[in-house]
């Protein structure tokens, strides 16, 4: 069993330390602040989710996949007459590290271990405290044994990469405290 919890904690724990994460589970997050996180997720997941697809990563649960539900929740909130934002820096950067890792499986399941994993534990008290419905933190089947399956996929040389993505996430979080208001 891997020791990939445990070998990227650090990483984990400092993205979730970070003063967006409070807005977020703060219960009374502006719809559009919500609207511009999810605007900055949604390609994050859907260039994961291609490539992860493309290696055959994602055949054992294709639920699993979130791009298309971060897009309708964006959709749902981001005022239909406003062109949407542009990606912060992180997000740019993020996508520009994933070209690199295309073909990599290992590293590219360390992404979705982090991001998906995420959102099958601590998404589930976010989606109690966000506008909209949420659909982003919506699972089909048992999220448990999702887990099992996507920690099945994991070993331990996934830790640095796994570190990177955590990394990225911060650097969103942090990146996102441009448009709360002051």
């Amino acid at each position: 069993m891997s020791n990939l919890k445990e070998l990227t904690w650090e990483h984990h724990s400092n993205a979730e330390r970070q003063e967006f994460v409070k807005y977020l589970m703060g219960g009374s997050i502006d719809p559009k602040l919500y609207a511009t996180y999810l605007w900055n997720q949604f390609p994050c997941y859907e260039v994961l989710e291609i490539m992860a697809k493309a290696q055959g990563l994602l055949d054992d649960f294709p639920h699993i996949m979130r791009s298309k539900s971060i897009l309708a929740d964006f959709r749902e909130l981001w005022p239909q007459d406003e062109k949407p934002p542009e990606h912060t820096m992180a997000t740019k950067k993020y996508l520009a590290h994933m070209k690199t890792i295309m073909n990599d499986a290992d590293k590219l399941m360390a992404h979705v271990y982090v991001r998906h994993m995420g959102d099958l534990s601590g998404g589930q008290m976010i989606k109690k405290r966000i506008p909209g419905k949420g659909t982003f933190y919506d699972f089909e089947g048992d999220v448990k044994e999702t887990k099992e399956s996507i920690r099945a996929k994991t070993n331990d040389s996934m830790a640095n990469e796994a570190k990177i993505c955590f990394d990225y996430a911060t650097e969103l979080f942090k990146d996102m405290m441009q448009y709360v208001p002051k």
